[in-house]
């Protein structure tokens, strides 16, 4: 046949009587309400499925006489009423009693900004771990009636869908986001027109338009430069996430930050405590300081003020993660608009300067614009503190003014729908009760014999879905119909009970996805064995650019066919969250392998562990506070000072032989049915400590709302404190490194226990008030005799002072907290009321 083909679609008209259906497909909130995508399936579950459970789409193709069936069908009207009544009651709920202390939410609201959100397939703008992180954290604001606003981009082509050749390599494929289809709305203006807001850039301006989303009352707003007012380079901004190199990527963070602050403020948004969610939107900062300069405040108190309601979230260690940026570039991308706000570029490279003067870095930018700063797990607080010591060279590195908060997954989203069944009658409260340890005893409560029928129906679901993509990737790939059936010989073989490891995520070296493969012969022999038999089913993506990522899948690939693997390793194209859900509810055991102490924190793990699986993994991230000996299995790093080559040799024969003797003979026995235990013991310890509302929780108490706190007091009475903060540390700035001290009195060599001993400390000031310097004794014992015994601080008050020589003499009467030999040292630092840290200033002397 000749001729174009040409396209109708032809949308059904809702009945009166359910018009609200489009607004339950408006709202996110659908990324977790079974109940309420149940009801969209009840309408058509074929097309449901078709359309990929995008529900915008589903009602743009939904059959007019199905609908207007359901209009009259009265099971269907009592289950839309009865989701709409749950669906208003959770957007009415109040902010719960225990946080009215912290928070108004008439007064208060909390500005999130992420480069990504990972909320649901049907909204493609995240890649992966850093998205859909930063969507469970608005959804835990949403069931806890946070007010949070939530700001990033709208890409038009998102991240790549992945295909694999024939030969394991990866293509990537871009598709173009129909806004039609995705459950945003333009926001427009008092007038009814496109709200729109202009940023000075390197090409006159670059205007913004803006899509908004809704998570429940959380509101989501993306910024869009695909505009005809723009330059092509302009309006390639928001193309693809991680895409365009580092001249896009440094317009896409102008336009992140600036454009974010601009929109917020044109929507008459007034945030009281400002979120980065990584160094990406870090010159918000410059915005902000912009405002308070216009608002009458000198240069160095409006970042005092800046910094004092912004919170830092740094997610990785890898120096990749950190985006850096040369002067020349700079001076061309941010020269307008720093010209416009009146700041120099000098300071701004001394802000986000890291030790070169000619390069910015995003990350040391924000950690010098924010007071509040985290890691994402115990493991990664200690590393992001040590790689920061650039901005406090003088304090030890473990005592740097970065805290952490353990990441934690939205458990509503990522629990299989068989457990939620299983919890919605047997433990009725489950949801009130997140993170209460002692209330999720209850899973003991599950008989083994349950919990292995449940865990095996959701292994024969994994199994279904896995067939599909395989036979899709492996046909369209011309592999022979024979060579299909050796891969999926045991997928076939329901009958057979397969211990399935999973391991699935982002392709970058440190992840060390061959891990497993470094004793080839001995891997295929434990999953070769005919009595025993295993699986190991891998997914995950490398970045574009990252050419020994791809190396990885393309090595993965060609072991999948080599004939000691073929049909028991399996690697899956294209993962993404709806396959994440998938994998992380079907699989036996979780394997992480990373390179310590390179994995912040990852929250798969999490995920898997709360469907009753259980991990098997490096003691890094997450993984080293989750596992207590009897939830899963932990492979002890070694030390990052032994040679890499030892190092990984060692932790692969750890992780093989864990597999052999412990892993898969535990799993087969089935006399004791130790498996069960074990991985209801993973469910009981992982949901309450790992889930997104403590997290969030964790997060208002130490961060968030110290932040309100802090700003308040600083902002009061116009802003006095904030200035005489200011003042004080220009004057420590300028007369520090003249500050001395000695020791004048020390303690013996040796008391009887319980005596006392004096001190005596002279600090010769310079100027300096002596109540604003602190003189600190730190006691340790032997580490030789007392290894894990803490290390006692002890102040010093001040005794006299010397206004001739401007010294003062400090004083210390300490008895010694232990036994045996210990030992002692004295230091001294500025010390403020209004510091937010005590060792914010990065100044010490030690005596």
């Amino acid at each position: 046949m000749h001729g174009s083909l040409f396209s109708l679609e032809v949308n059904a008209r809702i009945p009166d009587n359910l018009r609200r259906l489009p607004e339950l497909a408006g709202n996110l909130v659908y990324s977790w309400d079974r109940d309420l995508r149940r009801l969209f399936r009840y309408l058509d579950s074929d097309l449901y499925d078709a359309c990929n459970g995008n529900l915008k789409l589903f009602l743009r193709r939904i059959d007019q006489h199905r609908i207007d069936q359901a209009a009259g069908d009265p099971t269907f009207l009592r289950s839309y009423h009865q989701v709409l009544s749950a669906y208003d009651g959770f957007l009415s709920r109040p902010l719960p009693a225990d946080l009215h202390g912290c928070l108004d939410p008439q007064r208060d609201l909390i500005a999130y900004f992420c480069f990504e959100f990972g909320l649901h397939e049907s909204l493609p703008i995240y890649s992966g771990g850093l998205g859909i992180l930063a969507g469970d954290h608005c959804k835990a604001a949403a069931d806890l009636a946070i007010p949070l606003v939530a700001v990033g981009l709208m890409y038009h082509q998102g991240y790549f869908e992945q295909r694999l050749d024939a030969n394991g390599g990866q293509v990537e494929h871009y598709l173009t986001n129909d806004f039609g289809t995705l459950p945003l709305e333009q926001v427009v203006d008092a007038d009814g027109r496109p709200l729109q807001v202009d940023v000075p850039a390197s090409e006159g301006v670059v205007r913004l338009q803006v899509w908004q989303g809704h998570v429940g009352r959380v509101r989501l707003l993306l910024l869009d430069s695909e505009l005809p007012e723009n330059t092509p380079h302009f309006r390639a901004v928001t193309h693809r996430l991680y895409g365009g190199g580092t001249v896009n990527r440094i317009r896409q963070e102008l336009v992140l930050g600036i454009g974010g602050v601009r929109v917020l403020r044109a929507m008459g948004l007034a945030p009281t405590v400002w979120h980065l969610n990584e160094g990406h939107p870090a010159f918000l900062g410059l915005e902000r300081w912009h405002e308070f300069v216009r608002a009458g405040f000198d240069g160095d108190t409006a970042f005092e003020l800046v910094a004092s309601s912004t919170v830092f979230t740094t997610h990785t260690p890898v120096p990749a993660g950190h985006d850096v940026f040369e002067w020349d570039l700079v001076a061309a991308e941010l020269g307008p608009y720093l010209d416009s706000i009146g700041l120099e570029l000098r300071q701004l490279f001394d802000l986000g300067g890291n030790g070169d003067p000619h390069k910015l870095n995003m990350t040391a930018l924000a950690l010098r614009t924010s007071r509040f700063r985290n890691g994402v797990s115990r493991v990664h607080g200690g590393v992001a503190a040590a790689g920061s010591a650039y901005v406090w060279p003088d304090i030890p590195a473990p005592e740097n003014p970065i805290d952490h908060v353990t990441n934690g997954v939205h458990l509503q989203t990522f629990l299989a729908l068989e457990w939620v069944n299983l919890f919605d009658v047997r433990f009725s409260a489950w949801r009130s009760n997140m993170a209460n340890a002692d209330y999720w005893k209850c899973i003991d409560e599950i008989s083994n014999h349950q919990f292995r029928s449940l865990r095996h129906e959701l292994k024969s679901q994994l199994f279904v879905r896995l067939r599909e993509r395989l036979l899709v990737q492996h046909r369209r790939n011309g592999l022979a119909e024979t060579t299909i059936d050796r891969i999926l010989r045991l997928i076939d073989a329901p009958q057979r009970d397969v211990l399935v490891l999973g391991f699935a995520r982002r392709f970058a070296t440190y992840k060390r996805a061959t891990l497993i493969f470094s004793d080839r012969e001995r891997l295929a022999r434990l999953l070769n064995d005919p009595d025993r038999p295993v699986m190991l089913v891998m997914a995950g993506k490398a970045h574009p650019d990252d050419e020994p990522g791809k190396q990885l899948i393309r090595e993965i690939y060609r072991l999948s066919m080599e004939p000691a693997f073929i049909g028991k390793v399996h690697l899956v194209e294209n993962y993404d969250l709806a396959l994440g859900r998938l994998l992380a509810t079907g699989v036996d055991v979780w394997l992480n392998t990373p390179e310590y102490p390179l994995e912040a924190s990852g929250t798969s793990g999490m995920k898997a562990a709360m469907n009753g699986v259980v991990n098997l993994s490096v003691l890094d991230g997450w993984w080293a506070e989750g596992w207590n000996g009897s939830n899963g299995w932990g492979i002890r790093p070694h030390d990052p000072s032994w040679d890499q080559g030892y190092r990984w040799h060692q932790e692969s024969d750890d992780l093989l032989e864990i597999l052999q003797t412990q892993v898969i003979p535990l799993y087969f026995d089935r006399r004791e049915d130790g498996w069960a235990t074990m991985a209801k013991a993973s469910m009981r310890s992982i949901i309450p400590r790992f889930n997104a509302e403590r997290m969030l929780r964790d997060y208002l108490a130490r961060l968030y709302c110290p932040a309100l706190r802090h700003h308040r007091e600083l902002r009061a009475d116009g802003g006095a404190l904030a200035r005489a903060l200011t003042q004080w540390k220009r004057l420590v700035e300028a007369r520090w490194n003249q500050v001395s001290a000695s020791v004048v009195t020390v303690a013996p060599t040796q008391v009887e226990h319980g005596a006392p001993v004096e001190l005596e400390v002279r600090v010769f000031l310079n100027g300096l008030a002596a109540e604003h310097v602190c003189v600190e004794c730190l006691v340790e014992p032997d580490r030789q005799v007392a290894a894990d015994a803490p290390l006692r601080r002890y102040a010093f008050a001040v005794s006299s002072t010397d206004e001739g020589s401007g010294s003062a003499a400090y004083r210390l009467q300490l008895t010694p907290p232990y036994s045996g030999l210990q030992r002692y040292r004295i230091r001294c630092f500025p010390n403020h009321p209004l510091l937010n840290h005590p060792f914010e200033m990065g100044r010490m002397l030690w005596l």
